[in-house]
């Protein structure tokens, strides 16, 4: 990392999953916490949402990707480093800024899991009322 110019740093987060993105000029290489987005990421869809915001901008053969994960599971990971992505590219080129938020990568998804309250068996859920 001898130009720092060519680093671009984003941190993006879902539910309680935290990623920290760093964008690298180079050929498009993508990697999370050391692995492949492929291996790390099981399923198609999540890494495809995770490398989103690439797509969208057009610049996936343009940049690597090196992201750091941690909390949370594997779909809110996905979120996170998309999340992540966005904000990275946004300091790359801040002209993005439309065709991203048009595509909804720039949004925090604030959705969390709601607390359980006392004196009931979860968040919402109420323990059976009987009338007798």
């Amino acid at each position: 990392m001898s130009a720092d110019s060519t680093v671009f740093i984003g941190t993006g987060r879902r539910k309680t999953s935290t990623a920290r993105v760093r964008l690298v000029a180079g050929s498009g290489k993508l990697s999370a916490n050391g692995r492949d987005f492929d291996a790390y990421f099981k399923h198609d869809n999540f890494a495809r949402r995770a490398a989103g915001p690439l797509t969208t901008a057009d610049v996936k053969d343009k940049f690597d990707v090196v992201a750091n994960v941690q909390g949370g599971g594997i779909s809110s990971q996905a979120g996170a480093v998309s999340h992540g992505i966005a904000r990275a590219l946004l300091k790359f080129n801040s002209e993005l800024r439309v065709t991203l938020k048009k595509a909804g990568h720039l949004t925090r998804d604030p959705r969390e899991k709601e607390r359980k309250k006392p004196g009931q068996p979860g968040a919402r859920k109420r323990f059976q009322f009987s009338k007798r």
